[in-house]
């Protein structure tokens, strides 16, 4: 992919070991979904092996690692906050073995590996679905609720993000655009919903468990808004440049669906430019927290570099 346009300079916190944050994080969390999660053997043990399947099929765990990073730049503990985390990446997996069905996307592969409907059959895939989006709730229940954000505030904040108005909206556009010339302003409806709702509701939710204040959750919101949207523009550019065996799920698919994407309207220089100018405007709502959201900073220039 090419560099950053040099006018649009990055300032993420020198010194900060993103490697070795996401690595813990990842670990932190897939420990924590196991224990959530009922086991394998667990009757009925299909179910229980599709959910897992899909679940720790090794995805990078991003939308738990900007919860727990908001988190911290509140000042709160991660540990409060990762039953949303986990609940996060369960409506987040969910989301994918749903999308990759034959009546949606039909894809073959995702994250590397066979997807959840070719392993264990379109019915048992859509079955996982709807139970890792059931989990989510469940697992949410467990955190302990907080002044500002009780319970039912955050069971409001994780339906709405995954309701009919955001995520489920943007796959019914998305579905409905394919084959048909759309605009510029279409297309970010379907991104801001498809892709930046759950990456936003991570970042909010991470602030929530720390009891953050109106103004941090504002923050936060347009920090997340405008990573999400930034993280969309570059998987369709991803999806032209990048090989199968590089992105885990098949290249070229959007392409060959006749998808809307930000390269297709406006071509690939300028796809690069949004998602770079996207990423500083997701710096410049950081400043609030005056150097507190390392994390934060260095994850948003991480998804605008990363090649898969």
């Amino acid at each position: 992919m090419a560099s950053t346009p040099q006018r649009l300079r990055l300032q993420t916190a020198s010194g900060f070991d993103l490697q070795r944050f996401l690595q813990t994080r990842t670990a932190a969390v897939n420990a924590a979904l196991d224990r959530f999660l009922p086991p394998e053997t667990a009757r009925p043990a299909t179910i229980h092996k599709a959910m897992r399947y899909s679940l720790f099929a090794g995805g990078k765990r991003i939308r738990p690692a900007l919860c727990l990073a908001a988190a911290a730049a509140c000042g709160g503990r991660e540990a409060d906050a990762m039953p949303l985390a986990c609940a996060i990446e369960c409506i987040h997996t969910y989301s994918l073995v749903h999308d990759d069905l034959p009546a949606m996307d039909n894809d073959d592969f995702r994250r590397g590996k066979p997807t959840n409907h070719k392993v264990f059959g379109e019915g048992i895939a859509i079955l996982a679905g709807d139970a890792l989006l059931t989990q989510a709730f469940e697992i949410a229940a467990r955190c302990r609720g907080w002044p500002r954000y009780p319970h039912r505030t955050i069971f409001r904040e994780l339906a709405h993000a995954a309701g009919s108005l955001q995520l489920i909206a943007g796959q019914v556009e998305d579905l409905e655009s394919e084959g048909r010339a759309i605009s510029l302003d279409d297309l970010r409806y379907i991104h801001e919903r498809k892709t930046s709702a759950l990456l936003c509701c991570a970042v909010r939710l991470g602030g929530m468990s720390a009891n953050c204040t109106p103004a941090q959750l504002r923050a936060l919101t347009n920090f997340g808004y405008h990573v999400g949207l930034a993280f969309q523009v570059i998987d369709d550019i991803l999806d032209v440049t990048q090989t199968t065996e590089q992105l885990g799920k098949t290249a070229g698919k959007d392409a060959r669906s006749n998808k809307a994407t930000y390269p297709a309207i406006v071509g690939l220089e300028k796809s690069r430019q949004i998602a770079a100018e996207l990423t500083q405007k997701a710096f410049a709502a950081l400043k609030p927290f005056k150097g507190r959201a390392v994390a934060l900073a260095a994850l948003a220039e991480f998804l605008l570099r990363r090649e898969s």
